[in-house]
């Protein structure tokens, strides 16, 4: 059978069809951390000297004005403020999360508290051509102004940093690496902040052990600051700014309580979770919605952002009369690999009449506190290589042995084998039978992964070479074997019912990591690896023999490499990386 290419016009709008106003709100948040990170290392060189923050400022200044990237950042400013505004409109419950509670008090509080420095300096240049720089800035806050304008840099400083992080926290905390990253990008978080406002403090001493009638009459005239007119000018526009701010948040506010009347007016609608549990909730909520607000157990790892699909029902009976997906439930919905109409997101439905479903996931198993302290249970989808072992000859072993002795022989194979996985960095996983199927990839990435499955081959067969003279009393033929290894993206989670969960993998790549451990019997050989794992090991293209085979459940051959005994690639390995060095 022979695929052809998506047409252009697909091709390039497939990726957009999962864009939705999260996402545009976390691309917009990125600019925006972008540069208070870029502005925070600025301050921190008020550790070194006055002088270092001024040579810092016109790098910092000259990227962040210039035309396209000041229009992309302003942009990006007007973008997640009113995205945040929206987003505090659009919630339907408020049973918070501390977290949730921090960030949106800081996101909404962050105008409040940094208007008056923005409008001040941004606005000057643009109206009177006022370059207002560290001098002018620490001159205000440390001799001009009260001292509570100290303390609410520091609070525009603290929200900012704490706001953003608490964001990249919820965006990265499903991501596989993010778990081995978390310390180094914690000591990050809490160090840089610290950094910057104490080069601040620096700073603000320079300026005030320099003060001087000719220091000021160099840094503080009216082409620099401005003059009284000037700045009563810009401080009636930060007047009107935050007045404007304010009104919008009340306006989200009262539009909220408009939306809650008119859905008490538009009538309830019964929802029924196929268990015999109805709840009845006015219209508009989603399926989540309505199910946190009620108290109804219901799995949502992202916590309700669709970056997931744990929040999965699947309707009961009609469903021709439910809204259509928006793009980006449509979009996660193709990720799981479903087109089935009837399966919907929880957290994107809004029903406009009754509705009986049942959840997908089992509320106890999965949950958005759950994913920190175990990541790996929740379904998630990464690259891992996938290794399949099998014992020749169990059953005819077993013909002439009693059924203990049989056990036994085999236990001490699977334990050989689970030895060498362990001491390669691997993951034995299940045992069926005879058979092992092994994982590797949960800690480290792609290329140690396929290093670690060679190299764990290589030990089984020097494991089975001792078993075999250990046992060699009591065989009458040694004990052989057959590996199968194969790497790609599969689905890692538990998988069972109840008290009978199991973690393991799922996926194409699995199943050909199967096939490829059968083929070993037609190939006379010990193992057979696929060619794609064979060069992301670094292994070169004349080390093992090449064959395309045919693939049971795949449409296309595939490039396999024979090993006639595993044993032979730990000598591979270490070739490869010497030669690498």
């Amino acid at each position: 059978m022979t695929h052809t290419a998506p047409p252009a016009r697909e091709r390039l709008t497939n990726p957009l069809r999962g864009i939705g106003i999260r996402q545009i709100r976390l691309v917009s948040g990125m600019i925006l951390f972008g540069y208070v990170l870029s502005h925070f290392v600025n301050h921190a060189l008020g550790n070194i000297s006055l002088e270092a923050m001024a040579d810092g400022v016109k790098l910092h200044a000259g990227f962040w004005q210039f035309l396209p990237v000041s229009i992309v950042f302003y942009g990006a400013c007007l973008v997640h403020t009113f995205l945040g505004l929206w987003a505090l409109y659009e919630r339907r419950q408020f049973r918070w999360k501390t977290m949730e509670l921090i960030q949106l008090t800081l996101g909404l509080s962050i105008p409040l508290l940094v208007i008056t420095h923005v409008l001040g300096v941004r606005l000057a240049l643009t109206l009177y051509g006022h370059e207002i720089l560290y001098p002018q800035v620490l001159f205000a806050y440390f001799v001009s102004w009260p001292a509570w304008r100290i303390w609410s840099l520091v609070a525009a400083i603290l929200a900012a940093w704490i706001h953003g992080c608490i964001g990249l926290h919820l965006w990265l905390r499903m991501k596989p690496f993010y778990k081995r990253a978390a310390p180094l990008l914690f000591a990050a978080a809490v160090l840089l902040p610290a950094l910057a406002i104490l080069g601040v403090y620096q700073g603000g001493r320079g300026v005030v052990d320099s003060d001087s009638v000719e220091w000021r009459a160099e840094n503080l005239s009216e082409s620099q600051i401005g003059t009284r007119d000037q700045k009563a000018a810009l401080d009636a526009a930060v007047d009107y700014t935050l007045i404007g701010y304010l009104s919008l948040i009340a306006l989200a506010l009262l539009a909220r309580g408009a939306r809650a009347l008119h859905e008490r007016r538009g009538g309830m609608i019964n929802l029924s979770y196929g268990n015999g549990r109805t709840i009845r909730v006015p219209k508009g909520l989603t399926v989540l919605e309505a199910s946190l607000r009620n108290n109804v157990p219901h799995a949502s790892v992202c916590g309700g952002r669709a970056r997931c699909s744990t929040c999965r029902i699947r309707i009961i009976g009609d469903h021709a009369a439910l809204p259509e997906p928006s793009q980006r439930e449509a979009f996660v919905l193709r990720r799981v690999g479903t087109d089935d109409p009837s399966i919907r997101l929880a957290c994107q439905l809004r029903p406009a009449g009754d509705l009986s479903f049942f959840q997908l996931f089992l509320p106890h198993a999965v949950s958005a506190e759950g994913y920190g302290s175990n990541p790996t249970r929740i379904g998630e989808e990464r690259y891992l290589v996938s290794m399949f072992v099998d014992m020749r000859g169990s059953t005819k072993l077993a013909e002439k042995r009693l059924p203990f002795d049989t056990v036994f022989i085999v236990n001490r194979f699977l334990g050989a084998v689970s030895q060498a996985v362990l001491e390669s960095g691997g993951r034995p996983n299940q045992f069926v039978g005879d058979g092992m199927l092994a994982l590797f990839g949960l800690a480290t990435g792609r290329r140690e992964a396929c290093r670690q499955a060679l190299r764990a081959a290589a030990m089984i067969s020097a494991n089975v070479d001792e078993l075999n003279k250990f046992l060699s009393h009591d065989l009458r033929e040694p004990i052989r074997f057959g590996v199968g290894i194969h790497g790609g993206e599969v689905i890692v989670g538990d998988i069972g019912y109840r008290d009978h969960m199991v973690f393991t993998a799922l996926g194409d790549p699995v199943n050909v990591a199967a096939r490829l451990q059968d083929m070993t019997k037609q190939l006379t050989c010990e193992a057979v690896v696929s060619d794609e794992v064979r060069a992301t090991a670094g292994l070169a293209e004349d080390a093992l023999p090449r064959h395309e085979v045919e693939i049971r459940g795949r449409n296309e051959p595939m490039i396999v490499r024979s090993v006639m005994e595993t044993k032979t690639l730990a000598a591979l390995l270490v070739e490869e990386q010497q030669a690498a060095a």
